[in-house]
């Protein structure tokens, strides 16, 4: 039953794809992905009526913590059509035009999710070409963050975005679904003396009147809109690449990202050309929650990245592998996310490999599994079995419950799997091809496993393994044919290790020769029989406590609350109240939660005062760890 369905799934796509061909009639045809999959995040009906290109003309209000803004869209609809439906959450909509000029009071702002916000109705006839929307942003909007001048380098006031998972609609009203894609242009107007940047081709410099004006020719879904403000410099690499950054952090962050060029020509050579014409940059204040976010064109990324040593920066070539992965070819909804990110763990790995070498990507590899192996054991002991899978089923639930590691390490080891099946030449003429078919496109979790039996396996004559996808995208927990990695410098820790804890002599541990990721692999397999005057041993050869690696830093103050390890507190505290970095947060939040050392009052004390520098994404998460009640 299973194999003829994915057969009939095929001809549909190949009928759907020959049908595309043909712009003309492209409203019928232009969302095939939704006639397999709808996506319960947005209440935009694309089959009807979609954005085709939106142009923003928008002014930034530190003082008032606003965007004012016009949004203009062209879009394109069914001659059935008698409506347009956008996602919006928490915006004041002043007006409502059709064709650029005729006003219109028949639109309708109907329900109030917490999730989703509201849907935006506007009336449609056959006449309507374009929609224009005056509105203005709440200075609570979700995506938006505004510093102040004592949370950022320069000392003078920041503003950035994160649109990604359904955030956008809190800054523009739009279609907020990963399969709808559209390009825009905008003119946004800033405060004298700062820059303004966004997920689009990109200014340079500081420009004095204050107005900017930026083209994404590319079709881009939502939560790939960005928008930056600051007081920021521009160092310039080679003619694709540079990065942005405040004048405080630029020195750090030019020679830690110096290897941008090798990283595109390396990926480039792996699975076709890059197709965003640059790849810049930003390094953010230390609030931003993720680790990167791979806005096209421009990178946002993280300050926790600069270890001083280029050890961290395998996170740029997961954003720089996303241009393929993720931003060439999209996930149609997030219950298909592994799309984007498994793909892009993987891409990521053989980017490192391709520049550092195969054992350096088994490192990355093997960290990544024990990660996995964690998440998953906690997943299944919390009743969570169903969100192990890497097909998930997010309807009712903030998409944000998605960012695991099962996305990311499950569909990498997924990916790994089918490089065994098919051998590596195989698989990445596969993945090149895949890439480069789809590229623009959304792709459900069904289509790629009717493409990958067409494409991969009868293609190439290769057997495939009964109950693969079953086991891997439908099935809990980790299947019994897990690639097997090895990593000869981790086995050279744990014999170190092994050395150290009987001897206890410093001497024992190198002084520079070991990478971050030995460290990290050193310290997490620490055996729990170890106490205080291990730790503080340890802290006198490496200063741990006082790492300015984020990394490291993190997993010794895990380490240190687990042992009531008094000297990490001062720097936990620091550490918690000026990062703002969920990967690094919820760990270390959760484990002060468990530890039978700590006072609530005490985690509360450090959360309210650094509530303030999160982002939506971290706070929104911590929130719900600690059953914390913001005061209205």
């Amino acid at each position: 039953m299973k194999n003829t369905l994915l057969i009939f799934q095929f001809f549909v796509l190949v009928l759907l794809n020959a049908c595309t061909n043909n712009e003309t009639d492209s409203i019928q045809h232009m969302n095939k992905i939704h006639l397999q999959s709808k996506d319960h995040h947005s209440y935009a009906k694309p089959n009807e009526a979609r954005i085709k290109h939106l142009r923003l003309n928008m002014e930034v209000s530190f003082d008032e913590k606003v965007l004012k803004s016009t949004a203009t869209y062209q879009i394109e609809k069914s001659p059935s059509a008698k409506e347009i439906i956008f996602d919006t959450k928490d915006l004041e909509i002043k007006a409502v035009y059709v064709n650029d000029s005729i006003e219109i009071k028949s639109y309708s702002l109907k329900g109030k999710d917490e999730i989703l916000g509201q849907a935006l109705h506007i009336p449609l006839d056959t006449t309507t070409k374009t929609i224009k929307i005056e509105y203005e942003t709440s200075p609570n909007a979700e995506a938006l963050q505004w510093l102040n001048e004592k949370q950022t380098a320069s000392g003078k006031p920041f503003l950035f975005t994160q649109s990604q998972a359904i955030l956008c609609r809190s800054w523009i009203p739009i279609q907020d679904s990963p399969s709808i894609k559209f390009t825009y242009e905008a003119q946004v107007k800033v405060p004298e003396g700062f820059l303004a940047l966004m997920s689009a081709e990109n200014p340079q410099a500081i420009d004095t009147t204050g107005v900017y004006s930026f083209n994404m020719p590319y079709k881009i879904p939502a939560y790939l809109m960005a928008l930056s403000v600051g007081d920021l410099d521009f160092h310039k690499y080679d003619s694709i690449c540079g990065v942005y950054a405040e004048p405080p952090t630029m020195e750090k962050a030019k020679n830690e990202l110096e290897d941008l060029d090798k990283m595109v020509a390396a990926a480039s050579k792996l699975y076709g050309k890059y197709k965003w014409g640059r790849f810049d940059v930003l390094m953010l204040p230390p609030s931003f929650p993720f680790g990167g976010m791979e806005n096209p064109m421009l990178t946002f990324a993280t300050p926790t990245i600069l270890a001083g040593d280029k050890s961290l920066t395998s996170l740029i070539a997961h954003e720089l592998a996303h241009s393929w992965s993720g931003n060439l070819v999209t996930n149609a909804t997030w219950d298909d996310f592994w799309l984007n990110e498994g793909f892009t763990v993987y891409f990521e790995y053989r980017i490192m490999e391709a520049i550092y070498g195969k054992e350096y990507a088994n490192m990355l590899a093997l960290i990544s599994k024990r990660e996995l192996e964690q998440e998953v054991k906690e997943m299944m002991a919390d009743g969570k079995e169903e969100d192990t899978k890497l097909k998930l089923n997010l309807k009712g639930r903030n998409p944000d419950e998605g960012l695991t590691s099962i996305a990311y390490d499950k569909g990498y080891f997924f990916l790994k799997r089918l490089e065994e099946l098919a051998g590596r030449e195989h698989f990445d003429q596969f993945l090149a091809n895949y890439f480069d078919e789809n590229a623009f496109q959304t792709m459900t979790t069904e289509g790629f496993i009717t493409y990958t039996q067409q494409y991969l396996f009868a293609k190439n004559n290769i057997e495939e393994p009964d109950n693969l996808f079953d086991d891997w995208v439908y099935g809990v927990g980790l299947p019994d044919d897990m690639p097997q990695i090895e990593s000869g410098l981790f086995k050279n820790v744990e014999s170190t290790l092994e050395k150290w804890l009987v001897q206890k002599d410093n001497d024992l541990l190198p002084d520079s020769a070991w990478s971050t990721h030995e460290w990290l692999h050193f310290l997490h397999e620490m055996p729990d029989s170890i106490g205080v005057d291990e730790m503080r041993l340890l802290d006198a050869k490496k200063n741990f406590t006082t790492s300015g690696n984020s990394e490291i830093k993190t997993e010794w103050m895990l380490l240190g609350i687990k042992h009531n390890y008094k000297p990490i507190y001062p720097e936990l505290e620091r550490f918690l109240i000026n990062t703002g970095r969920r990967k690094f947060l919820m760990p270390l939040y959760q484990t002060l939660l468990e530890s039978e050392n700590i006072n609530k009052d005490y985690i509360l004390r450090i959360y309210e005062q650094a509530r303030s520098n999160y982002h939506y994404v971290s706070y929104n998460s911590i929130d719900n760890l600690l059953g914390y009640q913001p005061q209205k």
